[in-house]
């Protein structure tokens, strides 16, 4: 890493949720949850944290806890559009899109990720984006291999650098066990999809341009439209994934965590 490298920790977070309306702010805690993940993401060590917003409400929460906060367009349909026009604006080798309903997310997560990028780039085939995924724990029901919400990862073997290579991201479940039938026994051979990208300024530019694809649009997975426009994105394995916040159930367990 050069003297002068510099990472940027972009959180978009919007107000309407078709879920959870105003899931930012939500406060049972104490505190409201973007709080959470902004804390995370300062113990990462990255040059610039910043909440991208389009709601009045949410600026002035992080201003309350003296966090950065941009305002951008309303109409940005993506969090990946949202932090690239935050990205525009600033001097950084690599960002990090992070989403606001992650307030459980591992700093140390977020610190492999970067390294994970710098080398990738750094590698004979620089990468476009990067991203994590992790073992499955369970062996069927919610949160299992066979959850169509539930994004399986496959993935290459580790490269000569000892990062790994995506080749697909899909909700069914792959690689498909076909000599067992479709049962698909221990679940760990199979790789969840962290919801974490990192980009270079140049990569997410362009990203937030990029049309979806095809693939994108059957999935609904934004990350296919990398792969699908044929280019490279680095990928590794962490231990387990943070749980996100995206229902009243989720947000009541979260609450109920923190006063344990």
């Amino acid at each position: 890493m050069t003297a002068d490298a510099k990472t940027a920790i972009i959180i978009p977070a919007r107000y309407n949720s078709s879920r959870l309306p105003g899931k930012p702010l939500l406060k049972e805690t104490g505190k409201p949850l973007i709080q959470y993940t902004y804390e995370a993401a300062a113990q990462a060590g990255a040059t610039y944290v910043i909440v991208a917003t389009d709601d009045d409400r949410i600026k002035r929460a992080v201003e309350d806890f003296g966090g950065d906060v941009v305002m951008t367009d309303p109409d940005h349909e993506t969090g990946s559009a949202r932090c690239a026009e935050v990205a525009e604006h600033l001097e950084a080798d690599v960002i990090i899109n992070l989403q606001g309903d992650e307030p459980e997310i591992d700093p140390k997560s977020l610190q492999k990720l970067i390294t994970l990028h710098r080398t990738a780039m750094a590698g004979p085939t620089p990468v476009f984006a990067s991203t994590l995924a992790c073992p499955f724990a369970l062996t069927d029901g919610a949160g299992s291999p066979t959850d169509p919400a539930a994004v399986k990862a496959v993935m290459t073997s580790p490269l000569a650098d000892g990062t790994r290579r995506a080749l697909y991201f899909t909700r069914a479940l792959s690689p498909y066990p076909r000599d067992a039938g479709g049962a698909i026994g221990d679940a760990s051979r199979y790789f969840l999809h962290v919801g974490l990208y990192a980009f270079s300024k140049e990569s997410l530019l362009q990203f937030a341009k990029m049309p979806p694809s095809r693939l994108e649009r059957i999935e609904q997975l934004e990350q296919l439209r990398i792969l699908e426009a044929g280019h490279n994105m680095a990928i590794d394995i962490i231990d387990a994934a943070p749980p996100g916040i995206d229902t009243p159930a989720d947000y009541a367990a979260f609450v109920k965590r923190q006063s344990q």
